[in-house]
């Protein structure tokens, strides 16, 4: 069996602001990685964390799972955004009408201004 994680991601701090940067997939097996990142990354309290999905393939189910749970973490603390382009990543968020809870940008500039 291939246990080979399909994802990896990176942070950057631009002051007060956290930037998770995902690439590869996001499916049943590697969303609970990206869950683990983002819970990380809103105990250290930015102001916002910016979500930047412009380098994944495959945007499953548990990848919004991982998006809720991070909504839910962050509220009232930090301000939650997401970046997403392709069709892979925006469809999810649009036809689960996640994006009216979640800011969703083209770029992490936009989300950042």
């Amino acid at each position: 069996m291939d246990t080979a994680v399909q994802v990896s991601t990176s942070v950057g701090w631009r002051e007060k602001v956290a930037v998770l940067s995902v690439s590869g997939d996001v499916d049943m097996v590697t969303a609970p990685q990206v869950e683990q990142d983002l819970a990380a990354l809103l105990e250290q309290q930015p102001e916002v964390l910016v979500v930047d999905l412009t380098e994944v393939g495959f945007f499953a189910s548990a990848g919004l799972t991982a998006l809720v749970a991070a909504y839910k973490q962050a509220e009232g603390r930090t301000g939650l955004r997401v970046v997403a382009t392709s069709s892979a990543t925006v469809r999810p968020l649009k036809v689960t009408a996640l994006d009216r809870k979640i800011p969703v940008f083209d770029s992490v500039e936009a989300a950042l201004a």
